[in-house]
């Protein structure tokens, strides 16, 4: 879930994005380094010594269908926020995937632990309210680090917070449920990358950084992202 994944998203766009990306540093987007690099320290630290081995511990004791259902589920609650920012960005074709994967999901998948939607040809989009404002023209602005959230930008880190309406968390009153879903989808999220660690070199801030920048105009072009090559 996006709002409440952005301590595990430290190292989701590192793992999409291969060293080709990450060779050079994008300083000119990163004016607030000196700010940055102590926030991402922070956020390691607490990576290593609590995210992390939590995440191990969950993916040793889990059985591997149990594991793929959970983490479905939760991508089939994200999909809420999709489908609002394919109406957001206009785009009616993945609206409608996006309500059909829904449907079918939440249905015949027992509410997303089967992702029948995948089976049938219905791709997942991956949408925000982040992607919606760059779709429309805003820049993203300096790159910024956030305490606990992780990587992000200038435009991107307060359309975090209207991401979260989408979110299930802000319906649920019952406290206890409320915190194990949202601990417990953390942890998944985590677990689900613990394989892509061995894809980061060098400088890990700087990989980061720019494996987030660049997997971000990926996402907000659609993929029509000019090779500089």
């Amino acid at each position: 879930m996006r709002w409440s994944n952005r301590l595990a998203h430290l190292f989701v766009c590192a793992s999409l994005m291969l060293a080709p990306f990450v060779a050079q540093a994008a300083t000119e987007e990163d004016p607030w380094e000196s700010l940055n690099r102590p926030i991402f320290r922070f956020n390691d630290l607490l990576d290593t010594y609590a995210l992390k081995p939590l995440a191990q511990g969950y993916q040793a004791v889990t059985p591997q269908f149990l594991e793929d259902g959970i983490h479905n589920m939760f991508r089939n609650a994200g999909d809420v926020g999709n489908l609002a920012n394919d109406v957001l960005q206009a785009k009616p074709r993945a609206a409608g995937i996006d309500t059909a994967r829904l449907m079918f999901n939440t249905t015949f998948g027992l509410f997303g632990f089967f992702d029948v939607g995948t089976k049938m040809g219905l791709q997942r989009n991956d949408e925000d309210f982040g992607q919606t404002l760059g779709y429309w023209g805003t820049g993203s602005g300096p790159y910024v680090m956030l305490p606990f959230l992780g990587p992000s930008t200038l435009r991107d880190a307060p359309s975090k917070y209207v991401d979260s309406f989408t979110e299930p968390y802000r319906y649920i009153n019952h406290i206890p449920t409320r915190n194990v879903g949202f601990g417990l989808d953390i942890i998944d999220t985590r677990a689900s990358l613990l394989s892509s660690e061995k894809l980061i070199s060098g400088d890990k801030y700087v990989f980061i950084r720019n494996a987030y920048l660049q997997n971000r105009e990926f996402k907000v072009k659609d993929g029509q992202v000019e090779d500089d090559f």
